[in-house]
């Protein structure tokens, strides 16, 4: 019987990551795997699982791999299910894809982070301000959605790492 394959640690998930985004840029320019590093690190207080799905959560929809081959490259069942959750999948709504992610605790958290790092000013600053003005009001929304669905201290701990600008927002929405 062949042994199981070693667990990965986080820079493993790390190094996958950089290889999967190799190449890429982000819509200002910046190599892509720095927002997924960015959203992993909003995630660190919450352990390494969420941490590596950061690191991955845009490989199912912006790089070839998938979730078969995420697996085979021994990423855990947990965090690869978690990717998938907040996947945008074709012919379902955003909308309806918030309401998805909204009801799981760690794919809330997820989106949090990966929100609040797209939400960073400086970013959106260098944004066409059409683009600029559609994406904020999007992701203005996304946080009406998704900030009430888990504790505000899980919040504000990943809005203390990513986008501390959005603290002012959190505070005001608090009940």
């Amino acid at each position: 019987m062949p042994s199981p394959a070693p667990a990965l640690t986080l820079a493993d998930v790390d190094a996958l990551a950089a290889r999967a985004h190799a190449g890429q840029f982000d819509k200002i320019g910046v190599p892509y795997v720095n927002h997924v590093r960015a959203v992993s690190a909003g995630l660190a207080p919450f352990g390494v699982g969420l941490q590596m799905a950061g690191l991955l959560h845009d490989t199912l929809e912006d790089t070839t791999l998938t979730p078969e081959l995420l697996l085979a490259a021994g990423v855990p069942f947990s965090v690869v299910t978690l990717v998938r959750k907040v996947t945008n999948r074709e012919g379902v709504a955003y909308e309806d894809m918030l309401d998805g992610i909204r009801a799981d605790y760690s794919a809330t958290l997820l989106k949090v982070s990966d929100n609040a790092h797209n939400s960073l000013p400086d970013r959106a600053a260098q944004l066409p301000p059409e683009q600029r003005l559609r994406l904020a009001e999007k992701y203005r929304h996304a946080r009406s959605v998704l900030w009430p669905s888990v504790p505000h201290e899980d919040v504000r701990a990943i809005l203390r790492i990513v986008n501390p600008s959005l603290l002012t927002e959190l505070t005001a929405a608090s009940p």
